[in-house]
Formats: C-alpha cells, sequence, structure tokens
C-alpha cells in the first residue's frame, strides 16, 4: 500500500506531448494525457536580465512532429484539435477528408524553408494526434517521402514514433507500418484496462480491443520498442483499479510506460461534468498516491524513471520527446503543430480552415504576425530550461546554465532551493552524480570555492521532489522574474 504524500499542486507546465499548442505532455497535477508533447514551453513574462547574451546560434532543427488530427470520436478529456470520423469503418482508406488533409500537409512542409544551409539529419519523426494509426500506410508513407526529399539525409538510426490506438490496426497493417513504411516505435493508447473507465473516459476501445492491440504490438509484426500510455486519477477510479492496470501494464512487457495524471481542461466534456478534486474525481492526496504507486511499481519491474511522466528499459527513451526536455529546436507541422527555430517559435491555426489559408500564405511567402510567433528572450529561455530540465532524472546542468545565464543566476537559483535541498525535495550531485550533503551544498553557496566546482546538477527526488514540481518551478518563477 502506498504511503501517504502531501497533496500534488498543480503543475504550471503539463507531459509530454510538446508540438501544438507548446504545453508540455504527458501529470496534470502533474503531466498532460499526451506523451508525444504536443504543446511547447509555456513563456513567462518578459522581463530585464543581467544575464549574458547568447550570441551562439542554437543548431538546426534535427526533429519532426507531424499532426495527424483524425479520431473516430472525441475521448471526454481531450482539448486537442482533432477532426472525428465517426465509428462506421475500421480503417478509413477511402476517406476524403484524410486524403484532403494529407494533400494540405505536404502542401506545407514543401512550402516551409529549412533553417539553414547545413541541415542536421533528421534524427527524430513522431507522428501524434489524434490517432494517427486511422491514417493508411500509404499516406505516412508520402509524407516521409516529403521530408527525405526537403530536409535531405536521414539518419539511419532515425526514430520514427507513432501513436496508435487499440481497435484501429490489424496485423497487416501493423506489418506494413513497421515493416514496409519505417515506423520503429510505437506508443500503444490504452489509457485504462477496466471497461467502465474507458466507457467514462469515452475512448473508442474496450478491454477486448486492448488485449488484441497488446498482443500484436509486442509480438513478430511489431517494432522494436513500444510504449504503453496509461492515465491515473480517472473518475471513479480506485487504487485497486489503479494497481492492476500497473500490473497488466507491466506483464504486457513494453520497453516504455508513460503514466499521465487527468487533467481536466477547459471546454471538454469532464469540464462540464467535473471539478478537479471533488467526488468522483479522486482526491489531490489519492493523485498523489497512483504517481507514487506508478513510480514504486514500474521502478521495481525494472523501468528507469527518465522523465516525470516517463519510464523505459534500458536504452529506450523517447528520443524525440528529449528534443523538448532539452529545449531543442524542431519542426511542426499540421493541424494546431508548435516549431521551436532559431529562439522563435510559433503554432499554426487549430481549425482547419484557417490552417489552410496558413497554408496558401506560406507558399506565397506572405508570412505575418498572423503566424502566431514569438521570439524567445534570454529570460523566459533560461525559464524553458530550468522547467523541462526538472522534468527529467538528469536534472539541470548547472555548469551549462551558468555559460548561457551567468553565474549571479545560478547562486539565486540554489539560494532559492536551498531549503529543499535540505528537506529533500531537490537533490544536489557532483559530476559524477554522487549527492551532495546540505553541509557541502552551504559551503559553496557561501562562496568558499567558485560555484559549480562541487556542485554540477540539481535534480528533483522521486517521487516526492516530483510531486512538489509545481511549488519548485513557482521558485524559480520568483527567481527569473522577479
Amino acid at each position: 500500500m502506498p504511503r501517504a504524500m502531501p497533496a500534488p499542486l498543480q503543475l504550471l507546465f503539463p507531459p509530454f506531448s510538446l508540438p501544438l499548442k507548446y504545453k508540455p505532455h504527458p501529470i496534470s497535477h502533474l503531466t498532460s494525457v499526451r506523451s508525444s508533447i504536443l504543446y511547447p514551453p509555456a513563456v513567462c513574462g518578459n522581463s530585464s536580465t543581467a544575464s549574458p547574451h547568447i550570441t551562439t546560434p542554437p543548431p538546426p532543427p534535427s526533429s519532426i512532429y507531424i499532426h495527424l488530427p483524425f479520431c473516430r470520436r472525441r475521448c471526454h478529456y481531450c482539448d486537442f484539435p482533432i477532426i472525428a470520423l465517426g465509428s462506421s469503418s475500421r480503417h478509413y482508406d477511402d476517406d476524403p477528408r484524410i486524403n484532403t488533409y494529407i494533400r494540405l500537409l505536404l502542401r506545407e512542409i514543401r512550402a516551409t524553408k529549412p533553417y539553414s544551409s547545413l541541415q542536421l539529419p533528421i534524427k527524430t519523426i513522431f507522428f501524434g494526434g489524434g490517432t494517427p494509426s486511422l491514417v493508411p500506410p500509404r499516406l505516412i508513407a508520402s509524407v516521409l517521402d516529403t521530408i527525405r526529399t526537403k530536409f535531405g539525409e536521414v539518419a539511419a538510426d532515425v526514430e520514427v514514433s507513432m501513436e496508435m490506438d487499440p481497435g484501429t490496426f490489424d496485423a497487416g497493417r501493423l506489418e506494413e507500418m513497421v515493416g514496409v513504411v519505417g515506423v520503429t516505435r510505437i506508443s500503444l493508447g490504452v489509457q485504462a484496462f477496466q471497461e467502465e473507465l474507458l466507457r467514462e473516459c469515452g475512448r473508442a476501445h474496450g478491454r477486448r480491443e486492448v488485449d488484441e492491440a497488446i498482443e500484436l504490438v509486442s509480438g513478430s509484426y511489431g517494432p522494436r520498442s513500444w510504449s504503453l500510455d496509461l492515465i491515473s486519477s480517472l473518475p471513479r477510479q480506485t487504487e485497486e483499479m489503479w494497481e492492476e492496470s500497473l500490473r497488466l501494464a507491466v506483464s504486457a512487457g513494453p520497453q516504455h510506460v508513460s503514466v499521465y495524471d487527468l487533467q481536466v481542461e477547459e471546454g471538454t466534456k469532464f469540464a462540464l461534468l467535473y471539478t478537479p478534486g471533488e467526488f468522483p474525481l479522486p482526491a489531490e492526496a489519492q493523485s498523489a498516491n497512483f504517481y507514487i504507486m506508478a513510480s514504486e511499481t514500474l521502478k521495481h519491474a525494472g523501468y528507469e524513471h527518465y522523465e516525470i511522466s516517463s519510464y523505459c528499459k534500458p536504452g529506450h527513451e523517447c528520443k524525440h520527446n528529449i528534443t523538448y526536455w532539452q529545449n531543442q529546436p524542431f519542426y511542426g507541422f499540421g493541424l494546431g503543430s508548435a516549431s521551436y527555430i532559431n529562439g522563435v517559435r510559433f503554432s499554426r491555426p487549430r481549425r482547419l480552415k484557417q490552417y489552410e489559408e496558413f497554408v496558401k500564405d506560406l507558399e506565397a511567402g506572405h508570412m505575418s504576425a498572423k503566424n502566431n510567433a514569438s521570439i524567445v528572450v534570454d529570460k523566459e529561455m533560461a525559464m524553458d530550461v530550468v522547467m523541462l530540465s526538472l522534468r527529467t532524472a538528469k536534472g539541470l546542468d548547472l555548469k551549462s546554465f551558468q555559460r548561457s545565464f551567468g553565474e549571479s543566476l545560478v547562486l539565486s537559483l540554489c539560494r532559492a532551493w536551498r531549503p529543499h535541498v535540505e528537506s529533500g525535495h531537490v537533490v544536489a550531485l557532483d559530476e559524477e552524480r554522487k549527492a551532495i550533503s546540505i553541509g557541502k551544498f552551504d559551503l559553496e553557496l557561501n562562496g568558499d570555492c567558485q560555484l559549480g566546482r562541487r556542485v554540477a546538477f540539481l535534480r528533483l527526488s522521486d517521487p516526492e521532489g516530483f510531486l512538489m514540481s509545481n511549488e519548485l518551478i513557482a521558485v524559480a518563477f520568483g527567481v527569473l522574474s522577479p
């Protein structure tokens, strides 16, 4: 039975999945409900800064996010831009809405100017949604072919990830996606193993489809690496249900597990029905216990907790999502998606008609304020680095942060977090990633040596520190934007 913990504060940023509206994915008390991170990091308010101006140009993007918005129906927790196709067909291979959208998407990719002539090989491509597995393999192949034509070299070990839902593919479709099209990693949207919870969420699949999908992706037709997605803190979800879901997830044998705590988004059906923290949604203390149960169960089963909502067997991290967590540039294409390139981030319209107009403007070279572009200033970039780094087991690299933003800012952050280092919610590490005592941490803060000589990293403890993410990020906000 999990031990009691303080209730988690709602995070200032959500999981994983970043290129839609840039709100880092899949526990909304800790992260959002998509591991692909559809949304880029939130931007803090502008303010003056004493940090040095960063003159080194960022590298060109080597990651691409593709938004495929099609679903059979909208889930009750979903606020992503989607196109609901209905449940009358299994694969929708001849649906004109899919064909029309893919043609528009290809036009956008072709009309996009590469960042520079020095284009790095594309290392990761992520098909998020929506439910990308509803799109015929031949159309997925056309997107990949267009990327290769437009951006040139694709790395030999490129990670091609795709979100797939149970009930949207069979053995033949999976074999074509993996063996012919070249999908190397699948994120399977199971979300729950209980029939009643799947109905409560408005999911289009049931337990039978979950079992069939797991058998397929873990079999001979499946990719080398696949992830299983779960959501905690669902309406009427009990600890016994959550324990069962975790046990069945482990027994399914995925190389990666993403665990998201339900986030009730404005405008969704759940927002109309429920108030966070009130029955039938669990109280915050119970949500914290769900998180602890997941951390303990998955780590005991041999999974590394490498990011706040992500667990993997060694060598099976999601390389694409690491791009976001390291605040690296990336291209985004498709309805509502976002890009982060050369210190500028911008998002596409969330409505199909406006997106079509955006593509026409792009083709005509009429780039304007309607593209929703924003320049990321030093202070905002520093906040992004802190927020995203604290999501990971590696934590904040103080020497790298100091080179970019100055020693005084690092010292201010360390002093602000000192009480949390003493309480154990923030862990100070040396170059060899060994924990440093509060006494040695204080010696560095008191200036007996150059900052960074002893303390090389700051990370959140697992799970207690991760559960206090909100408070610790708020402390950083106070330092960076006083």
